[in-house]
């Protein structure tokens, strides 16, 4: 018994991982989340530490990343001993590696000001420091945070040049470094300001009065797919990612989705089925039931996100289904997945009855868990479901929720008898229903243990580490 514990204690926090980022929910607000994943982190990281650190190899999100990071660094005494801190600090690096920079430069700006300075903490920042491809790049575009981690771990950039820019400005009257000079030259060249990252021009597009719409024209050279998506210059959106291509196209008016019907489903299928990759088409007969509900529609700081998975959710799934053995259920009862919005209640027993009724062998469930149409329905269809007509499981059942209750520590789950997983983008579905299995109280803390190891390995492999 004491193994199962400990494995849903760690599948807690997995679920917490990957969906919280401490931001207002539909149900919850930030203080009460932010309260919350706290308490989640120092349970886990205090009682199953290496299991914590663990974490770091798997699909969760950048906030709670850089959380684990931050904790491990600050408590290197609760480490097992050299072996584990080697362990740590290997894992700590690899996922360093694959944090977008402004938010690594935010986490050494916190452990700056927690006056967090162990050995470990100035191996690995300057480890990240000197890795980076473009040091001239990251003063012009994180000049605060870099000059922070810089004063840190008390070096000096290996380029004089670099190091004047940040810490004596005065000094030269120009720089040989193209990126250095033309960030100078922008302060007084208004053309120059167009050959410097979006982030950095769009200031000094501000100073120098320059329309919004000229600037975007003249910049978009210059812009990220990502910055193109946030200002509504959508390039080729077959190679957007598909939570964020879903987020997208929610964003668009009704009329705009059916005048581009065919493009913007032929984004999505191609998106989900870059992310189904060798699995499309293995999962036979799939049936999936999908929350449209009023709470699809997030919060103001995540608007529409529950809804943006379950629409990237809904043709990943059609993706990895059979040919022609897909049955979506929207909980509106809707049937076209370009014009669902976030309405109405949520009938997830009718639904999950309509699902199971298809003779699927899979049932995978994408909703907040908030059965109340009516309530309760749908945990005691799922009971008898499985108590009673597939005991033997001959039918898989999946519940996948995107939003963590703050109260309940964990995501809301719909019944004992099935195992629920936290999702924060569609394209990690896959993954999410393997780790789910642990989540039906059959394994124990070694067979979770054991797939922890299996992703770490080939985490540090594909990291190089």
């Amino acid at each position: 018994m004491s193994e199962l514990v400990a494995a849903e204690d760690v599948l807690l926090f997995v679920n917490a991982a990957v969906t919280a980022t401490g931001q207002r929910e539909f149900r919850s607000t930030a203080a009460a989340q932010h309260f919350s994943l706290r308490f989640v982190h120092e349970y886990v990281r205090v009682n199953y530490r290496p299991v914590y650190a663990a974490a770091l190899a798997l699909d969760i999100n950048h906030h709670n990343a850089a959380l684990i990071v931050e904790q491990l660094l600050r408590t290197p005494h609760e480490a097992g001993g050299p072996e584990e801190k080697r362990a740590e600090g290997r894992l700590i690096a690899a996922r360093l590696a694959l944090l977008p920079p402004q938010r690594v430069y935010r986490l050494f700006r916190t452990l700056r000001a927690a006056g967090v300075n162990n050995r470990r903490t100035r191996a690995i920042v300057r480890a990240w420091l000197a890795a980076r491809p473009d040091p001239a790049l990251d003063a012009v575009k994180y000049r605060p945070g870099l000059k922070a981690a810089l004063r840190h771990v008390h070096v000096r950039p290996a380029d004089p040049e670099t190091g004047d820019f940040l810490f004596a400005p005065g000094r030269r009257v120009r720089y040989e470094n193209a990126t250095l000079d033309l960030y100078r030259r922008a302060h007084h060249e208004q053309g120059a300001l167009y050959e410097l990252p979006f982030t950095v021009a769009e200031g000094f597009a501000a100073r120098h009065k320059v329309p919004r719409a000229v600037f975007l024209e003249r910049i978009a050279p210059r812009m990220t797919r990502l910055e193109q998506l946030r200002t509504e210059r959508a390039a080729d959106l077959t190679v957007m990612p598909l939570t964020r291509l879903a987020l997208y196209v929610l964003s668009l008016p009704f009329g705009e989705r059916v005048e581009r019907r065919a493009e913007l489903t032929h984004a999505l299928r191609a998106a989900a089925r870059r992310a189904a990759g060798p699995y499309a088409g293995s999962w036979g007969r799939v049936a999936a039931v999908l929350d449209d509900s009023f709470s699809s529609s997030g919060s103001a700081v995540k608007r529409r996100r529950p809804l943006a998975v379950a629409l990237g959710c809904h043709f990943l799934l059609e993706a990895l289904a059979a040919p022609g053995a897909y049955t979506p259920l929207w909980t509106s009862g809707g049937s076209d997945p370009l014009l669902v919005r976030p309405q109405g209640p949520t009938p997830l027993g009718l639904r999950i009855l309509d699902a199971l009724e298809t003779g699927p062998d899979r049932v995978v469930i994408v909703s907040d868990g908030w059965d109340n149409a009516p309530p309760g329905l749908a945990g005691e269809v799922l009971r008898v479901w499985r108590t009673r007509l597939d005991a033997e499981r001959r039918t898989s059942v999946v519940h996948l929720n995107p939003v963590y209750d703050a109260e309940g520590f964990d995501v809301r789950r719909l019944a004992p008898s099935v195992p629920t997983a936290g999702i924060r983008d569609a394209e990690d579905l896959a993954a999410l229903v393997e780790i789910a299995q642990f989540a039906e109280g059959r394994t124990g803390f070694a067979e979770l243990g054991a797939y922890l190891d299996r992703r770490v390995e080939l985490f540090l492999k594909e990291a190089g580490g």
